[in-house]
């Protein structure tokens, strides 16, 4: 199971990457690998500030459909256009051209509450 280091992570398997103000966001791969081929992901939040744990979007794998919750709350400012047409790439690469949105950061305190490498893999058993 790939967890890298420099990322945090929540409870709900969404990873964290922190670049000065803005939070790119995406699904761990465990949590690719728990859904299955993705053939749809879902965010119509762009442009609009939600608070931590809002759901920003949907991924939609062949049996299931699961919201997506942000880590921190914030701007959306971008979303992954990319995923509108190769949505696997959440499955091939969900550290790399599988990200979903990037935040702008309002609270920067709520980083201290996400977990490191060391506590997620504790929490998926790995």
């Amino acid at each position: 199971m790939n967890v890298p280091a420099n990322l945090k992570y929540t409870k709900d398997h969404e990873w964290v990457l922190v670049e000065g103000a803005i939070a790119t966001v995406g699904i761990t791969d465990f949590a690719q690998g728990e859904l299955g081929d993705i053939v749809y992901v879902e965010v119509e939040t762009e442009g609009e500030t939600l608070e931590q744990e809002a759901i920003f979007g949907t991924v939609e794998a062949v049996k299931t459909v699961s919201d997506l919750y942000l880590p921190l709350s914030g701007e959306i400012v971008e979303f992954n256009t990319l995923l509108e047409s190769e949505p696997e790439k959440v499955n091939s690469d969900p550290y790399g051209d599988g990200w979903m949105v990037k935040v702008k950061i309002s609270n920067p305190e709520q980083l201290d509450g996400l977990l490191d490498d060391a506590a997620y893999k504790a929490l998926i058993g790995g």
